[in-house]
């Protein structure tokens, strides 16, 4: 059969965006930014008079600038991650760089790789220490000096707080940590006072101290508690604490203020739809005023709906109706704010906002060459599923059509905390192009919905989360956006393993599967997991289960027998997420009961394929298949 629909233009949707992120400098004579390419983002400082070029940062291979944040008038600090392919997550190496705006001085200041002169470009080694450091507070008004968290070498250490010369590379020890693995916070004037951490049994505490020098105190224990205690700052007086509560029932995570003096607490925020997801500061602080919240599209909600902050996103809200918005940065005196204003159809777009004149001017779009009045329609849905529980995500819909649809079901990675968003979404919108209405599924287990709903994931591979994707997929064909025989899965990683479970448990559901990247046997995943590190090995027990029989029960590759449709598997020979092995082992059982499949394997990709001809050609075939099953557009 010959498709209605026009080839796909792939260009649009393997190349990389123009920009990620965006601050502005304290005077606001400069914009830094970072630029993603093939296998590495990079960062890149310009005059915002006339946008012309000061200066790069530029990483080698497989690092990406993860962090960078303004120091002073005329310097960055640059946190670096490693991640192998485009869909892992990057993993932060604990180097911290810094850069002079107009490029010169780009130096390591303190990460291992100071032992064979780093990364970059003019880098002047500094003491020689295996530790790993992240940015604690850039100390505002101070030119000279930073806080960062220290890592020592080795699993579930105990941490530092050390005080950093952004110029020289020097650190001073301001406290040391009394749990593993800690993360500290600062008040309003650079005091150390919270240090949250973990041991290998992964349950988080909670310390304070009443000021430097002072004993820390223990004030919160998940082990028991129950919940999690996560410091978001402080009031401008430093006399309040704000803190975000995961766990504390069975609803969303809430916002709270403690006064340490009386011990008193006070819910300040609480959204039912959803949790804290970014937290809004008074302009030109770090005091924390609000939060963005996402229960299908995002909201800003505050403190005090009365106060400045709230009147000032209410007014951008209403200029960019049906968008979302967020203030990324400003200059320290307020008067100059970079807002990002994004959706469904939008990739982004960075907009100068001026307060005292409302003013906002266009910079630069993350996507220029994406047109948002042509692409798909990206809208929320929910339902309840087999069990009661609520259930969201998103249905994305070619635009000009309407009806039951050829459906991709599309799952998303992790599983666990991760959570589709309303946002423009490469791979939904080249389907869409394809013909297909795409549908993604927060199943249980995601996260932005409280540790109830999350924690209703646990142990549920194959079980529960699995069949709320079942359930999403018969929702939409009940519901008239899907035509029920012409329904696919696809997804990557822990979306790959869910689509081959999908067409294992409900052969009659799905006309195919796809799986790029994904992990297929439980045991082995289990195994592996182990040898990386004791805490994570406790976590996967915890999490995906500790029962060998159950796990093989509900691992893909031992389950062939029950696929009766045709298969897709791509993967990369360098991947340590979701190591190539799984993905041959589930090609054999297929292959040994017959089962149609095709595969494409690339020995120089890791988790998610870097170079534009690799993508190019994965995502060729992957529309090729699901043309052949579902009547779709192909590439050209």
């Amino acid at each position: 059969m010959t498709s209605a629909w026009a080839a796909v233009d792939l260009a649009q949707f393997i190349r990389k965006d123009d920009f990620n992120d965006i601050k502005i400098s304290p005077t606001g004579k400069y914009y830094a930014a970072t630029v993603p390419l093939e296998d590495r983002t990079a960062l890149v400082i310009f005059i915002r008079d006339g946008n012309k070029s000061a200066g790069t940062f530029m990483p080698v291979r497989n690092a990406h600038v993860s962090e960078f944040d303004w120091v002073n008038n005329e310097r960055v600090l640059i946190s670096v991650a490693e991640k192998y392919g485009m869909l892992d997550v990057p993993q932060p190496t604990g180097e911290i760089y810094a850069i002079n705006a107009d490029g010169g001085r780009a130096e390591l200041l303190v990460g291992y790789r100071v032992q064979d002169n780093g990364l970059g470009t003019r880098i002047q080694p500094k003491r020689a220490e295996r530790v790993a450091a992240f940015l604690t507070d850039t100390l505002p008004g101070d030119d000279r000096y930073a806080v960062v968290s220290v890592w020592p070498e080795g699993d579930d250490p105990f941490t530092r707080a050390d005080k950093l010369d952004v110029l020289s590379g020097r650190r001073t020890t301001l406290a040391f940590a009394p749990v593993r693995r800690a993360r500290f916070t600062t008040d309003n004037s650079g005091e150390v006072r919270f240090a949250r951490g973990a041991g290998a049994d992964n349950a988080s505490k909670l310390y304070y101290r009443q000021a430097k020098g002072t004993e820390w105190q223990l004030i919160n224990d998940e082990n028991g508690s129950g919940r999690v205690e996560i410091p978001l700052g402080f009031s401008a007086d430093n006399q309040l604490a704000y803190l975000q509560i995961h766990g504390d029932g069975a609803g969303t995570d809430k916002i709270v203020s403690w006064n340490p003096a009386s011990n008193e607490r006070k819910t300040l925020l609480q959204d039912m739809g959803a949790d804290p997801l970014t937290i809004i500061q008074q302009n030109g602080t770090a005091v924390p005023v609000g939060t963005q919240v996402m229960d299908g599209r995002h909201r800003n909600v505050f403190f005090d709906e009365a106060s400045p902050e709230a009147r000032q996103h209410r007014g951008l809200e209403s200029a960019f109706p049906g968008q979302s918005i967020r203030i990324t940065s400003s200059t320290q005196d307020g008067t100059l704010q970079l807002l990002q204003v994004w959706s469904g159809n939008n990739p982004g777009d960075f907009y100068l906002y001026e307060p005292a004149i409302k003013k906002v001017s266009l910079v630069l779009s993350a996507g220029s060459w994406i047109d948002p009045d042509t692409a798909a329609t990206v809208e929320p849905f929910s339902f309840a599923a087999r069990d009661g529980l609520r259930i969201g995500g998103y249905l994305t819909v070619p635009r000009g059509v309407s009806g039951a649809r050829p459906l991709v079901v599309m799952p998303h990675g992790g599983p666990f905390g991760i959570f589709d968003q309303w946002r423009y979404d490469k791979d939904a919108q080249m389907l869409a192009a394809a013909g297909y209405s795409v549908m993604q599924v927060n199943y249980r287990g995601s996260g932005n919905q409280g540790s109830a709903f999350l924690r209703a994931g646990a142990r549920q591979w194959g079980g529960t989360m699995q069949d709320d994707l079942t359930d999403a997929t018969r929702w939409a064909v009940t519901q008239g956006h899907a035509d029920a025989s012409k329904i696919c899965i696809y997804g990557a990683s822990y979306g790959a393993y869910a689509a081959l479970m999908g067409v294992a448990k409900e052969p009659a559901l799905y006309r195919c599967a796809a799986g790029y990247v994904g992990v297929y046997d439980l045991p082995m995943m289990q195994r592996e997991d182990g040898r990386k590190r004791r805490s994570l090995g406790n976590w996967s027990k915890d999490w995906v289960g500790e029962d060998q029989a159950a796990l093989a029960a509900a691992s893909p590759n031992r389950l062939a027998a029950q696929i009766k449709v045709p298969v897709f598997l791509a993967a990369g020979g360098e991947d340590e997420i979701a190591p190539v092995e799984h993905t041959r082992m589930m090609e054999a059982a297929l292959r040994k009961v017959g089962v149609p499949v095709q595969s494409l394997y690339y020995d120089t990709e890791g988790h998610g394929f870097y170079t534009e001809p690799h993508q190019r050609e994965y995502y060729s075939r992957l529309l090729a298949f699901l043309a052949e099953h579902l009547d779709g557009g192909t590439a050209r």
